[in-house]
């Protein structure tokens, strides 16, 4: 019995290793426009690890949709996703993500300064920059708006009108309305106990949701969604307001006229203004439940390093954080990006924005194209008073 006893116990310390060489179950969540991309990434991961095996199945889930999936069911979160800088703040404080180990030093030298920052919350590395190029700019036609004509919101709506077209923006969309407050100095911010703060209805508050209003009410005034935008480009549309990831359907749409640059500057109490914006990033966070944290780690550090952020961009247009991959020279050229490096002075990082800010913002977006007659001072102080509670 005793020999029979140690055979069992050599039998199973020869078999421990073995467990280590089992299948490696990951799941990854990305957009649904990134699909191929990501499968392509992932089989090259494999085939850069072939000592180990590994089951990784893909599903598409919206970076802007991540805390909210995560809220409505947190026990099916996948171990390794992408998501938009503004949820770090809410994954942290929820302990969702898992931060950055091996690798980490290696992840802050090669990316920007910003983008690490973006990942970052008090100190701690907790995602792997992806993108930085989540902001938006100005496109337009240049077959029926000059340089000059772009240069303030007045001038480009009256070159709009004249020629019978549209000047578009989501202005239901607390991403894209905050230009006004942001270019009249206002702030959202969060305070010492994790709240959601704003300025939006002090005085210059209110000027700059007057400034919103008379665009929002001109004649050659559109709002919508980027299906709008993109279909309208070139037609009924000579400018829009959006980002990079409309930029291949917009040039397609173009042609020879495809142009872009920073946001116009706007009328406020009787002087110019530049218009401000968002300037975010995207990133990819390792899930704090994963059983395979340094697996899914390395599988994320893959989705993000040079070669990946290179290949983004040529199949997305999607702007490097990686310092080397920003310095491809089909980047230097992208007359995108460089709209959007243009406007970055004057844009706003979104970290310090939570979740409670987006439906009340897209309500007083939508109080003003349902030309609601309320007084701004009071549509403004239910929007603070909602994003504060």
């Amino acid at each position: 019995m005793k020999r029979l006893f140690i055979c069992l116990v050599l039998c199973m310390a020869f078999a421990t290793p073995a467990l280590a060489e089992e299948t490696i179950q990951l799941t990854v969540w990305g957009s649904h426009r990134d699909h191929a991309l990501l499968a392509s990434l992932i089989w090259e991961f494999k085939q850069a690890n072939p000592d180990r095996t590994f089951d990784i199945s893909l599903e598409a889930v919206e970076e802007p949709d991540l805390w909210n999936r995560y809220q409505k069911d947190s026990d099916t979160m996948a171990d390794v996703f992408a998501f938009a800088s503004d949820q770090l703040y809410g994954l942290v404080g929820a302990g969702a993500l898992l931060p950055v180990g091996p690798g980490r030093d290696a992840v802050i030298a090669e990316n920007t300064a910003y983008s690490v920052d973006s990942a970052t919350n008090d100190g701690i590395l907790y995602a792997y920059p992806m993108t930085e190029d989540n902001g938006y700019f100005l496109y337009y036609d240049a077959s029926v708006l000059a340089e000059e004509d772009v240069q303030s919101l007045d001038s480009l709506l009256a070159a709009a009108e004249a020629s019978g077209k549209k000047v578009f923006m989501d202005a239901a969309n607390g991403w894209y309305l905050t230009s006004f407050f942001f270019g009249a100095g206002c702030r959202l911010y969060i305070d010492e106990d994790g709240r959601q703060r704003s300025d939006f209805n002090s005085d210059i508050g209110i000027a700059a949701g007057e400034a919103l209003r008379a665009f929002a009410e001109h004649p050659s005034f559109l709002s919508g969604n980027d299906a709008v935008l993109v279909s309208g480009m070139g037609e009924s549309i000579c400018a829009g307001i959006s980002g990079t990831w409309n930029a291949a359907a917009i040039r397609k749409k173009l042609g020879g006229n495809y142009r872009a640059c920073k946001l116009p500057t706007f009328t406020l109490n009787g002087e110019q203004v530049q218009m401000g914006s968002f300037m975010g990033t995207k990133l990819v966070g390792v899930s704090a439940a994963t059983e395979s944290p340094q697996e899914a780690g390395a599988l994320a550090a893959f989705l993000t390093n040079e070669g990946a952020q290179i290949l983004r961009y040529k199949v997305r247009a999607m702007g490097p954080s990686n310092i080397e991959a920003a310095a491809f020279q089909a980047i230097q050229e992208d007359a995108a990006l460089m709209a959007l490096k243009a406007q970055s002075p004057f844009a706003v990082s979104p970290k310090q924005v939570t979740g409670s800010f987006w439906g009340p913002a897209k309500a007083f977006g939508e109080a003003i194209l349902d030309r609601s007659d309320t007084d701004m001072c009071a549509l403004l102080d239910e929007l603070v008073t909602s994003i504060q509670n």
